[in-house]
């Protein structure tokens, strides 16, 4: 079976139109989850928290899709040779 990983994270945008963050050294990683439905609710238990700083946001990121599981090697993996 498939693992659907996906990762909620979020932080202060330079600009609430944009997608920069202010300090990616301040990225707050809320976790990985084996399932959109359980990151989903970790996202918007964050949104709901930060609701009151327009600059701060949240998002959810794929990671499976960031690996292609019908080739020998993930573009990621080639970085690590």
């Amino acid at each position: 079976m498939t693992q659907r990983l996906h990762l909620v994270f979020g932080g202060e945008l330079v600009d609430p139109t944009k997608t920069a963050f202010k300090d990616v050294d301040d990225i707050h990683i809320v976790g990985i989850y084996p399932d959109y439905a359980s990151a989903f609710e970790a996202w918007k238990a964050e949104a709901h928290r930060t609701v009151d700083n327009a600059h701060m946001r949240y998002f959810i990121a794929h990671l499976h899709r960031l690996r292609d599981e019908e080739t020998e090697a993930s573009p990621t993996e080639e970085l690590e040779a």
